[in-house]
């Protein structure tokens, strides 16, 4: 795994960093919008969201990697947040690492995940070495399952019951996607991504 100096990601419009303070605001007004939360059980309160943003936020500072605060420069300090993250549930893919996002409405439509999502992943297999990443959504959530496509991820067709909603949810069943390092690589882009020292 990369140590606690690796680079953070950038790419040409997005930086990837750690969270500040003055994240968890707006981090608590995208957790409780019923829009941004569709497809979770359900929408978090202040507390929760804050306490959920400053787990990541130890986890970064721990490992030097994690589900990084996305910052817009010059437009918005914080959109949300994209990221890699050793999920505590047990799955059925236990143990992995994932690929995750989440941004605020208003950022949606405008390739902003699908493009944190390439550098994150570029992060994984370049800097922490991984040969496999893994990212799942529940069955219905149509746009993340298309920015899972978009970034080179392939369905597995080995769909599980989420152990965080009961059976009867329809958000329970969810799709798991993957893809391994030489699949990346026969697919990198050759698009100019750099990387900022923290």
């Amino acid at each position: 795994m990369a140590n606690k100096h690796a680079a953070m990601p950038q790419t040409p419009r997005l930086l990837l960093r750690q969270w500040r303070e003055e994240d968890f605001e707006p981090f608590a007004q995208l957790c409780a919008d019923p829009t941004d939360m569709a497809y979770f059980p359900s929408t978090l309160i202040r507390s929760e969201s804050r306490a959920f943003a400053e787990r990541l936020q130890t986890l970064i500072d721990e490992r030097g990697w994690g589900l990084w605060a996305v910052e817009l420069p010059e437009v918005a300090s914080f959109i949300g947040f994209v990221g890699l993250h050793l999920p505590t549930a047990e799955l059925p893919c236990s143990p992995c690492v994932e690929i995750g996002w989440r941004l605020a409405k208003a950022y949606w439509g405008q390739g902003y995940a699908s493009e944190a999502a390439r550098v994150a992943l570029e992060y994984a297999f370049t800097q922490l070495d991984l040969a496999t990443v893994l990212s799942f959504t529940a069955v219905s959530n149509v746009p993340s399952e298309a920015i899972m496509k978009r970034i080179g991820m392939r369905n597995t067709q080995q769909n599980f019951m989420h152990p965080s909603a009961p059976n009867s949810n329809p958000l329970c069943e969810h799709l798991l996607y993957q893809i391994d390092r030489d699949d990346w690589l026969r697919g990198l882009s050759t698009s100019a991504i750099q990387y900022i020292r923290t």
